[in-house]
């Protein structure tokens, strides 16, 4: 099927659109998650108030847009690199992965904060939650990164450790249908493995390394690899 093009009104709009989300990352990264508001994008803008409705009806409409972009944005990143590593190469995409994670969220820390870190103040997640797409993603790509190093990491991973009934029902079904042998030992050792990779990215993110150290992406990948040796795997070079 062949996309049609965007009459001029339409690319307007979306141009329109993608301004509004640019400003309000924009605003966050001055004033905190609380500094997002309509009026304050439509003076930045030059908009009236009015003008700037047509495009999202209230605030929240336009927060969920934008962690629905920011997090499929991230998504889209960190699978691409991760792919760029054969399917036999659980270290190599692992590795991929989390040196990708760091690198986009460097590169957009507005948007790491928006997914990971300060709440919006009033703001009411929408049934099913803001990302659904882009969170079971996420899940089962995490899920998939230990899957593929099970037959090592099974081994140093306690049997009698954790049952299905320790994690969300809904985390269950999205690993179950994916992954239907994988243990709920796995999913606790995924959910470990994402720690790993997102606490020294947050503290760095956050400014909490900044008087500490001179190279936080040496001691990131030290901790990755270090990790992926945990797992029983043979760090790559």
């Amino acid at each position: 099927m062949v996309e049609r093009n965007l009459t001029r009104r339409e690319r307007l709009r979306a141009e329109t659109s993608a301004e509004i989300k640019t400003i309000a990352l924009k605003l966050m990264a001055v004033g905190g998650p609380d500094a997002i508001s309509l009026r304050a994008i439509a003076r930045e803008m030059g908009m009236t108030a009015g003008a700037i409705y047509g495009y999202y009806a209230t605030r929240d409409d336009l927060i969920t847009t934008l962690i629905d972009d920011v997090h499929t944005s991230l998504v889209d990143t960190v699978e691409a690199a991760r792919d760029t590593r054969p399917a036999g190469d659980p270290a190599g995409r692992l590795l991929a992965w989390a040196e990708a994670f760091r690198k986009w969220a460097l590169a957009n820390p507005e948007g790491f904060r928006l997914i990971y870190g300060d709440p919006v103040p009033g703001y009411q997640v929408p049934e099913g939650g803001a990302a659904p797409e882009a969170e079971y993603r996420t899940c089962t790509g995490l899920t998939g990164l230990v899957a593929g190093a099970w037959d090592q990491a099974s081994a140093s991973q306690p049997a009698d450790g954790h049952e299905w009934s320790d994690f969300d029902p809904h985390l269950v079904a999205m690993v179950r249908e994916a992954f239907p042998g994988l243990p709920p030992a796995a999913v606790a050792l995924a959910l470990r493995v994402w720690g790993r990779m997102h606490g020294l990215v947050s503290l760095e993110i956050y400014g909490h390394l900044r008087d500490k150290l001179h190279d936080p992406e040496t001691i990131y990948r030290a901790e990755i690899l270090d990790l992926i040796r945990s797992l029983g795997l043979s760090a790559p070079e």
